[in-house]
């Protein structure tokens, strides 16, 4: 997770800068583990697993381990808008609940759409967090952290997408985690609705998303000082 400027010229001790270099690191081991995972499924497939089987415990621990990114922002460790993080961090960890519980979207077509797209995302993106931290981030790293986007979000996003379309089914058939009226308490939730507004939420949310970084690349790579083989981070 990146340390930028705050309003004042305190910078972290070297404790949190020690602590929030190895979380990064760890990150980056983790999901370099993961997509090693993924491509020797494919290139070596195994008899009896499916690519679930074989990634389930590796993508449980390192997504749900991003719940650590609330706390550091929340704690003010890291100078980040508390309430974007806690979204992006429960979107992803609302992902592999679906998958855990739905028993149908292990085998959805947008399973390996969205595990390769977080992979390269999360590599590049701690990449440049553990690099900020240290003070020198060489020029590649920022132009991947401001260029892969263009393909991953569009292929991670159609990949969440159709995780939850394949969830649909299940829970419609199943009427899982729904209550239904009359009951005791007069309430009533349905599952399959909840997953429908998720997914209705990509729309508008999205193409934000997508031009935001457009408008930080353009910002970032678009200065003279980026063009140098290494950006010294002030």
């Amino acid at each position: 997770m990146a340390v930028t400027k705050g309003k004042t010229n305190k910078k972290p001790s070297l404790v949190v800068n020690a602590y929030l270099f190895s979380y990064n690191f760890i990150q980056i081991l983790g999901w370099s583990y993961l997509l090693f995972q993924i491509v020797n499924f494919y290139v070596n497939p195994p008899k009896s697993q499916s690519l679930w089987d074989v990634v389930k415990y590796t993508v449980g621990i390192f997504q749900n381990a991003a719940v650590i990114e609330i706390f550091n922002v929340a704690t003010g460790l890291v100078k980040s808008n508390l309430a974007v993080t806690i979204q992006q961090v429960l979107s992803r960890v609302a992902i592999v609940a679906a998958i855990v519980f739905i028993p149908e979207t292990s085998g959805s077509p947008g399973l390996p759409l969205a595990l390769t797209a977080w992979c390269f995302a999360e590599i590049t993106r701690y990449s440049y967090y553990g690099f900020n931290i240290v003070g020198y981030i060489p020029y590649l790293i920022v132009w991947a952290r401001y260029t892969f986007f263009y393909v991953l979000y569009p292929v991670g996003v159609t990949g969440e997408l159709l995780v939850y379309w394949t969830s649909l089914g299940y829970v419609g058939r199943t009427k899982m985690w729904s209550i239904e009226m009359p009951n005791k308490l007069n309430i009533a939730f349905s599952l399959w609705s909840a997953i429908a507004i998720v997914m209705l939420i990509y729309i508008p949310f999205f193409p934000q998303m997508y031009m935001h970084m457009v408008y930080q690349r353009k910002k970032t790579l678009g200065s003279p000082e980026t063009k140098k083989i290494q950006k010294k981070v002030q």
